[in-house]
């Protein structure tokens, strides 16, 4: 049977650097020191094509993926990226003609959390994780980034202030020093952030404290189960905690920086986040790339503002 893959190109002798499969989803296990893991994960799984071929071989990489992912249910992984990074291996391994091998995936993962100890849910969040392999003259080098995706809400301090002057026009007892750190109505938004770090060989990290730094730079977190009450609680803390979005990206950047000191300064950290808003037709993103490193300087060197929610006394 004649190979169509591997004959040469019909056009211009172009090397392509990603050709694979996207949106594959699997059953994954995963053994982690707090107990078993049962993760519904998506996978997108490429390798590099040569000039020389007209096609990559794709059926290797859906090979590839069910007999790893699969062998999981038998014997759990140690991590989602430990997953990943066995595919990428085996996609060099397997496509003989490429150089680098590129694993994403993301899972749905649930963790216990609640507005009291006594009205705690299973909440749903995203694990992340993506792995690139490169073939060298030594072997293969392996580069890992590892991270998580956490819904939660903001308050926007600009229209809070606004509305604050507006306000102090028709309630003149708001000009009261008194009440100065008052939270004011606002607008919320939807915010939705992903925090994810790029690690070297043999360095572990657990979702767990990736979700606890994004929970602390949103303006609060947000639950499936609230009661009336709740409700209030919820809303009050965030409109306490007004923050843009450049405010939970930097938050986030130096949370990293204080909560994973055993991480080294080569390893880098990736802040995204997307702010639906509820007053305008667009939404609001941010981003940034930094190393540990950086971020380190950057906070020893800084001394804190004041609250974004504090403001002088009216006279």
């Amino acid at each position: 049977m004649k190979d169509v893959h591997a004959m040469a190109p019909a056009g211009a002798l172009q090397a392509l650097g990603r050709v694979g499969i996207s949106g594959v989803r699997k059953p994954v296990s995963i053994h982690r020191a707090d107990g078993l893991h049962s993760l519904a994960a998506s996978f997108s799984i490429y390798v590099d094509l040569p000039a020389s071929r007209k096609g990559s071989d794709l059926s290797r990489n859906a090979q590839v993926l069910a007999e790893i992912v699969d062998q999981t249910i038998v014997k759990p992984s140690a991590s989602l990226e430990a997953v990943c990074t066995a595919i990428a291996k085996e996609l060099l391994h397997r496509h003989t003609y490429a150089n680098e091998a590129l694993v994403q995936a993301e899972a749905e993962y649930f963790m216990p959390i609640g507005l009291t100890d006594e009205k705690t849910s299973f909440e749903n969040f995203l694990l992340l994780a993506e792995v690139t392999a490169n073939r060298t003259p030594t072997g293969v080098e392996v580069c890992r980034t590892v991270g998580a995706e956490s819904v939660g809400m903001t308050a926007c301090p600009c229209a809070m202030e606004t509305c604050r002057a507006q306000l102090e026009v028709e309630y003149p007892l708001l000009k009261d020093p008194s009440m100065a750190t008052m939270p004011i109505i606002t607008h919320n938004q939807r915010n939705r952030t992903r925090l994810s770090f790029r690690l070297p060989e043999g360095v572990e990290i657990e979702a767990e404290a990736i979700l606890e730094v994004i929970s602390k730079a949103q303006s609060s977190q947000t639950y499936a189960i609230l009661k009336r009450g709740d409700e209030g609680t919820v809303v009050l803390n965030a409109h306490r905690n007004p923050k843009f979005v450049e405010d939970v990206v930097r938050d986030a950047l130096g949370y990293a920086a204080q909560n994973f000191r055993n991480l080294p300064d080569s390893a880098e950290v990736i802040v995204e986040t997307e702010s639906e808003e509820s007053i305008h037709k667009y939404n609001v993103r941010a981003w940034h790339r930094s190393t540990l490193g950086e971020l380190r300087t950057t906070h020893r060197n800084h001394v804190s503002p004041p609250s974004p929610n504090s403001r002088a006394p009216s006279s």
